[in-house]
């Protein structure tokens, strides 16, 4: 190819929509969903195989939403499992993983089936996230506690924690709360999240990845041995992502600033009717006024409107300022 590829790296980018089905979405490639899965799962369940299944569902009504997975994938057991990659923060992540889940169930009981033959495969939600999913949340900083950026979900006994259903699970990977260095890598698991995160920004192969399990992507990787066609479907998925990360972060910082100076303002005339009101008392209990003169009184009333046009709660105003609550309603 005649085009320059130096500025994509040399490797293709396994957190874009193309680079994610590149690797895991092929038949010929199944091997590395199978070995990643099974790292997740750390002994839990072998996955010894997969069947690639189809993405789209239509919902069983005409009013019912269509829903696309990134991968949908049977085990060897009959266990069925939706693999997501997330780029951008999703406020309702949670629900959409329980509606996924909840869809694929209500599939597996054929209709008009009589009797009480309720038996169900296994259901696992596999997401991979490039945002932290709880960063408003659960966790308690307060007292050190990191949040977490592996989410091992089951139903379970809130009492005694022992699980009560063990054929639905979520496992959530926030990947930029993983912050773990080479020396640090201790799992397989960790090992498949440090290449998610840095496989991009790699060159070759490094030492500290055990190369029978990755060496099949360094090897198909190469951005150079792309098709033209695989090339451009590529360069235009990076693009999206980068643009889409552009656009959620200036909008998110454009609410950080209008928050902020929304902050300074409301603290601005607190402290304005805070001072006011102290000036006040003070000058009271020292017996030096009796009442407001006629120039101080011209700028309390100034200063009660310009609250008052603030929104200020009237009992606030007229606290601080020295007016009367009548004389405030009346501006």
């Amino acid at each position: 190819m005649a085009r320059s590829k130096k500025h994509l790296g040399k490797y293709v980018d396994p957190r874009t929509d193309f680079g994610w089905k590149f690797y895991f979405g092929r038949e010929d490639n199944k091997v590395l969903l199978i070995e990643f899965l099974n790292s997740l799962f750390h002994g839990e369940k072998i996955i010894s195989d997969l069947k690639y299944k189809p993405v789209e569902h239509d919902g069983d009504y005409e009013e019912m939403r269509r829903v696309v997975f990134d991968l949908h994938c049977i085990g060897s057991d009959g266990e069925v499992f939706i693999i997501e990659m997330q780029q951008l923060f999703q406020e309702f992540f949670k629900d959409r993983a329980v509606y996924y889940t909840s869809r694929l169930i209500n599939k597996q009981l054929a209709r008009g089936k009589k009797g009480s033959d309720y038996y169900l495969p296994e259901v696992y939600f596999i997401g991979i996230l490039e945002f932290d999913m709880d960063r408003n949340g659960s966790s308690d900083i307060s007292r050190g506690t990191e949040r977490p950026y592996f989410y091992d979900v089951a139903l379970c006994d809130k009492l005694t924690k022992e699980i009560f259903y063990d054929k639905l699970g979520y496992k959530m990977i926030s990947l930029p709360l993983f912050n773990k260095q080479p020396e640090e890598l201790k799992t397989v698991m960790d090992q498949w999240l440090y290449l998610l995160k840095h496989l991009s920004t790699m060159d070759r192969l490094p030492t500290f990845l055990d190369k029978r399990i990755f060496g099949l992507i360094f090897e198909i990787g190469e951005i150079g041995k792309l098709t033209e066609e695989e090339l451009m479907s590529y360069e235009a998925s990076l693009k999206h992502k980068r643009d889409a990360e552009s656009t959620f972060n200036s909008a998110k910082k454009s609410g950080e600033a209008l928050g902020h100076a929304k902050g300074l303002a409301e603290g601005k005339a607190k402290g304005l009717a805070e001072g006011l009101a102290e000036g006040k008392a003070k000058g009271l209990a020292e017996g030096k006024a009796k009442g407001l003169a006629e120039g101080e009184r011209k700028k309390a009333l100034e200063t009660a409107k310009a609250f008052k046009e603030m929104g200020l709660p009237i009992a606030d105003i007229a606290k601080g300022t020295g007016l009367s609550v009548e004389e405030v309603e009346n501006l």
